[in-house]
């Protein structure tokens, strides 16, 4: 049996286990661990074992990425209009396969279907957008003002690279590097988290099946990632690292790159404002966050940290807040009702608890939540703080959890300073009915995304990213493609 035999409409758990790839993907092949070492993957809602897969030693890791510098050649020669084929089959796999892999991501990170089902539609924009773009890489060819030749400018492959993606949604944050990666011709060991990396597995057999050549994707699972990982960013062998995860993780792999100068690409920490002014549509700033602040349990980048609202109208907003999150039902993804799945592990649970305590013993009122409920698994109750001192780690340390935190303020050049007193500068929201003061306000706001009236703001069409420690480089749009190429100038005298 394989995981295309498996029935789509109603997929058998058991049948998925023993059917998901559990070994490393090297040139073209599953192979164990070295060592035959294994670790194993745990249902982060029952705390119970999933399933034992391969645990790379470094050497399986050289072997993975020796593999990726031999099909490099090869396959940046190749024709987009041939990766862009190879980009479209693999999403025609997936798309088929939907129940399958949303299976597969519920059952190892504990998300509701109905939110892996939109993490697998997330992943596959991103597949489609760059088979599109693969066929449109720029270029130019103009007379040279000076001399009177020729300049032209190409863009090629750069080279393999290193992909190392986290665990809140370890499907589309894959899709988000390997889909441009392979629309520009090159090729990647990707490195997944220990926690959720079934789904990846599942999506590289998708790239085989779809006909890609051996040696472009290879994936390397782990349970020591530094040292696995720091002698292939340290190699040589590579031109690119991409990394999605916590901003100190990103600052130690930004030294690593420095000795061999390797090209970085790093989605880092965020600790997003939720700014909501006086005349907003509190009905659509509450829809919003919901969305924002629910979403995977609060485990995201881009969720909303700091929630700032008008003073005139704080008390009705609460109000509204504590009626949504109070209709939120923790429990396992299969039980009938459930819309919040748990926190990923122990850690994360502990952090979380550990943030919420902090901020009340520092004076702010906890009026909905702030506990764990009686049971297995790493669930955390919908929480609601007011008032949360400018000292509390809460407004310097990502939640990543289901607490939200209303502070309330008074004028716009409050509001903006308070929001931009961060070393992070991922997300940003703003919810007003002024068009002049949303301008403004969105200009201000020294972040790489803005959301105005929205809640979401990435998209396989636009660029998403960063600035200060909250990351280098984007994903998305067509910038997202230009992060795997090099620019490179051809001086032609006639």
């Amino acid at each position: 049996m394989s995981l295309e035999t498996i029935p789509v409409d109603s997929p058998d758990i058991e049948a998925i286990l023993a059917t998901t790839p559990t070994n490393l993907l090297i040139d073209g092949r599953w192979v164990p661990a070295s060592s035959g070492s294994t670790f194993t993957v745990y249902d982060p809602a029952t705390e119970q074992p999933l399933v034992d897969i391969a645990d790379a030693a470094p050497a399986d890791g050289r072997r993975a990425l020796e593999a990726a510098v031999a099909a490099q050649s090869a396959f940046a020669a190749s024709t987009p209009g041939s990766r862009a084929e190879i980009l479209r089959g693999v999403a025609r796999i997936v798309r088929e396969r939907m129940e399958v892999f949303a299976t597969i991501l519920s059952m190892e990170a504990g998300k509701p279907l109905v939110e892996s089902r939109a993490e697998i539609n997330s992943g596959l924009d991103f597949i489609e957008h760059f088979a599109e773009e693969a066929v449109r890489t720029e270029g130019n060819y103009q007379v040279n003002p000076v001399s009177g030749g020729r300049m032209i400018v190409v863009k090629q492959p750069i080279g393999p690279c290193i992909l190392i993606t986290p665990w809140n949604f370890p499907f589309s944050q894959a899709a988000r590097k390997l889909a441009p990666a392979v629309a520009a011709g090159c090729t990647v060991v990707i490195k997944p988290a220990a926690e959720t990396p079934l789904v990846l597995m599942a999506f590289a057999q998708a790239f085989l099946d779809a006909g890609l050549p051996a040696g472009v994707v290879n994936v390397v699972t782990t349970s020591s990632a530094n040292a696995v990982m720091q002698p292939l960013i340290q190699s040589g062998l590579a031109r690119k690292l991409s990394f999605t995860g916590s901003t100190p993780v990103g600052v130690e792999l930004l030294k690593q790159a420095a000795d061999h100068v390797l090209n970085v690409a790093m989605e880092l920490g965020g600790n997003a404002p939720f700014i909501v002014f006086d005349d907003a549509d509190l009905d659509i700033a509450i829809d919003a966050l919901m969305i924002n602040k629910m979403w995977n349990c609060g485990q995201t980048c881009t969720s909303a940290n700091r929630i700032y609202v008008h003073s005139s109208v704080i008390d009705r907003f609460q109000r509204l807040l504590i009626e949504r999150m109070s209709g939120y039902v923790p429990g396992h993804w299969r039980d009938d009702g459930v819309n919040l799945g748990p926190l990923i592990n122990r850690k994360q649970l502990d952090a979380v608890s550990a943030i919420v305590a902090d901020a009340v013993a520092k004076g702010a009122e906890l009026v909905l939540g702030g506990a764990r409920p009686d049971g297995p698994g790493y669930f955390y109750r919908p929480t609601v703080l007011r008032d949360v001192p400018s000292d509390a780690l809460l407004n310097s340390e990502e939640i990543f959890g289901p607490v939200a935190a209303l502070m309330a303020f008074d004028t716009e050049d409050e509001v903006v300073r308070r929001a931009n007193d961060t070393e992070y500068g991922l997300v940003a929201y703003v919810f007003t009915e002024n068009l002049r003061r949303a301008v403004r306000v969105s200009e201000a706001l020294e972040a790489g995304n803005v959301g105005l009236n929205r809640g979401t703001v990435a998209y396989a069409a636009a660029p998403f990213g960063g600035v200060k420690k909250s990351g280098l480089g984007r994903e998305g749009g067509s910038e997202g493609l230009d992060e795997f190429l090099e620019t490179k100038f051809i001086a032609l005298q006639l």
